[in-house]
């Protein structure tokens, strides 16, 4: 029996137990999908937005490879605490892969940042998404101007729930604090802006169309933003997306205004330089007004706007967090490795892996991790022979128990889900998530 944890269950991991356990070329391999919380499925439970109900339906797809009779997830075991070290996990398996994403936001470095309400996208996303982490409320929602600085499928969606009623949220699992919170919300106006042109920005075709669809909200795009990019006159050396991309932002910048509730504003070619603050809040952004630079880049031209708002919030993409005990590349964010194979001084380290956004970076959609896993994977088990010859715990469960972890198995998990549906029925909606780590505790000792 080879015997592998993967760290992380998000779909990468998953991806990567599901390419361990079904293949021919090394039988009986046994997985450990282990995670720090207690809930599997990482970003697609805590990272899809909750109106996106296709996209989180992929949970269907991971809980098979979880059912899996060779697969066996492990909740609320932390990897770095109570000894449990990467050096402690590859004493009780044969081979770890370590699938921990990209946690941490990245600032923008500019003066003011740090004032009240100026806020990352991914502490609102944690928020409205249940993670059991995420710090309270604590966000300006009685703004009535927001700015979200950023360009990206997460602007897109925090743009989106700001500007989305909450009628529209509550047949969805988002908490019922989270709910509450956004139905007082005063934000009537969401610019959403980015340092470059239209025909740059990176999100996807479909994300940024469901903008123009939201029932209170108006989009408006101006037609000045748009005469300064260059593939505005001529697309034809855009990628696909970026095309399809252009021709939505082209048709709100000629159709006229609306009257609804909300607006959303998305301005382009403006680079923040600083954070207006008044009282020790924020009260403005100051934008420079950038232009093309002829090198795929752009310069500033010393001429600047101020746009006023209570909330800002930044989704300028993410970083890796080193992990204490493994190798970790500062200027990338990522774990050094060949093939997957995690290097140490240049050489593989025997028996560690890493597969997801901590090898690759954070690029890419979900999709993207299937090629990256299989990578990995097929680094691993040709590494088999080798591996094979190393001790491995014959029970991980009772060394993880011995190092004070209290693993929660899938009956545990099991009981959380049940746990959701009894509190969405008792609030009348749907499945409600549990917002906290007592909550989700509590829930899984039900399980026995």
């Amino acid at each position: 029996m080879l015997r592998v944890a993967v760290v992380g269950s998000g779909p990468s991991g998953v991806y990567t137990a599901q390419a361990l356990v079904q293949q021919d070329r090394v039988p009986d391999v046994r997985v450990d999908v282990l995670d720090r919380l207690p809930c599997p499925y990482g970003l697609v439970r805590y990272g899809v937005a909750p109106d996106h109900e296709k996209i989180k339906s992929l949970q269907g797809n991971l809980r098979t490879v979880l059912e899996d009779e060779h697969v066996r997830f492990l909740g609320n075991v932390e990897v770095g605490a109570r000894g449990l070290t990467p050096a402690r996990l590859l004493e009780m398996y044969h081979a770890v892969v370590y699938c921990v994403g990209a946690a941490r936001d990245r600032h923008l470095g500019v003066p003011g940042e740090d004032l009240v309400g100026s806020r990352s996208a991914t502490e609102f996303v944690s928020w409205y998404s249940a993670h059991p982490d995420a710090a309270g409320n604590g966000f300006a929602l009685g703004a009535r101007s927001a700015v979200v600085i950023g360009v990206g499928n997460v602007a897109v969606d925090v743009t989106r729930i700001l500007a989305r009623g909450a009628d529209e949220l509550r047949p969805t699992d988002v908490p019922q604090d989270a709910l509450a919170a956004l139905e007082r919300s005063g934000v009537r106006e969401v610019h959403m802006v980015g340092r470059r042109g239209p025909g740059q920005a990176r999100f996807t075709t479909k994300e940024l169309r469901e903008l123009g669809s939201l029932p209170g909200a108006s989009v408006s795009v101006d037609p000045a933003d748009l005469a300064l990019d260059p593939a505005f006159a001529d697309p034809s050396g855009l990628p696909a997306v970026n095309r399809r991309n252009l021709e939505v932002v082209r048709g709100w910048a000629a159709a006229p205004e609306t009257e609804r509730e909300r607006r959303i504003r998305l301005r382009f070619f403006l680079r923040p330089v600083e954070f207006l603050g008044e009282a020790g809040r924020v009260a403005g952004v100051r934008f420079e007004r950038t232009e093309p630079d002829g090198a795929g880049g752009v310069r500033g031209t010393g001429v600047y706007e101020d746009v006023a708002a209570q909330l800002v919030l930044r989704a300028v993409g993410y970083q890796g967090v080193p992990m204490p005990g493994l190798p970790f590349d500062e200027s990338r964010g990522t774990v050094p490795h060949q093939e997957g194979r995690v290097l140490r001084d240049g050489a593989a380290s025997p028996g560690e892996y890493v597969a997801g956004w901590i090898k690759r970076g954070p690029t890419g959609v979900i999709g993207t991790n299937r090629p990256c896993a299989k990578e990995t994977a097929t680094s691993l088990l040709a590494d088999a022979p080798t591996l094979e010859r190393r001790e491995a715990a014959a029970d991980p469960v009772a060394a993880l128990r011995d190092l004070g972890q209290e693993p929660v198995a899938w009956p545990g998990w099991l009981a959380i889900e049940r746990a959701e549906a009894d509190l969405g029925r008792s609030l009348g909606r749907h499945t409600v998530k549990i917002p906290d780590w007592p909550g989700l505790r509590a829930a899984a000792r039900e399980a026995g």
